[in-house]
C-alpha cells in the first residue's frame, strides 16, 4: 500500500469536504471553495473530521493514483483554510517591480515593461522594489504564475541577475579565464 495514499487527512474547523456524483470532492472554506474530480476507481470517504482514500486493488493504475488523489484533497484543504504564498526575489541594476492597483508591472532590462493581472484566485504583494510574494488559495495557480513571472528573465549563472524564487541558490560559473 502507498504510504502516503493510506494516511487519513484531518480536515479542520471551518472546511466542508463533500463528495459528489462522479467523486467530485469540493472542499469549501474562509479563503474559497476548490474542486477535484478524483478517478472513479478510487473511493474517497468523509467521516467526520476525516477524508480517507481507498483503492479496490493494487493494479499499477490504482497505486499511481492513491497517493497523488490524497495529496491533492490535501493540498486543496490547507488552501482554503491557510493559503500558499511564493516569494520572488528580483537581483540586477534598473530590474525592478511595483504594484499599479490589480496589476504588477516588472521592469526586467526589457524595451518594455511586462504586466500580470490580479485574478480572483491570485494575488501579488509587493513589499519592496525588489520582492514580490504571490499568494493564493489554489497551490497549481500559485506555482505557474510564480513560474511565469520567473520566465521572463530566469537568473542568469555569471552574475545572478534575474527574477528567482528567494529559496532558489544560483549555481555561479566563473567568467572568462584572462591570460
Amino acid at each position: 500500500m502507498s504510504r502516503i495514499g493510506r494516511a487519513p487527512i484531518t480536515v479542520p474547523a471551518g472546511v466542508t469536504v463533500t463528495v459528489g456524483e462522479n467523486n467530485l470532492v469540493t472542499v469549501k472554506g474562509s479563503k474559497g471553495t476548490l474542486t477535484f474530480n478524483a478517478p472513479e476507481t478510487l473511493t474517497v470517504a468523509v467521516d467526520g473530521s476525516t477524508v480517507t482514500v481507498s483503492r479496490p486493488n493494487d493494479a499499477k493504475e490504482n497505486r499511481s493514483l492513491h497517493g497523488m488523489t490524497r495529496t491533492m484533497i490535501n493540498n486543496m484543504i490547507i488552501g482554503v483554510s491557510e493559503g500558499y504564498s511564493k516569494k520572488l526575489e528580483i537581483v540586477g541594476v534598473g530590474y525592478r517591480v511595483a504594484k499599479e492597483g490589480k496589476r504588477l508591472v516588472l521592469n526586467l532590462g526589457h524595451s518594455h515593461p511586462i504586466y500580470f493581472e490580479e485574478s480572483d484566485v491570485v494575488t501579488f504583494d509587493v513589499p519592496d522594489s525588489n520582492t514580490i510574494i504571490v499568494k493564493s488559495y489554489d497551490k497549481q495557480a500559485c506555482g505557474q504564475i510564480a513560474a511565469e513571472i520567473r520566465s521572463k528573465r530566469p537568473p542568469e549563472p555569471y552574475l545572478g541577475k534575474g527574477v528567482k524564487y528567494s529559496d532558489e541558490r544560483i549555481r555561479r560559473k566563473s567568467g572568462k579565464a584572462g591570460k
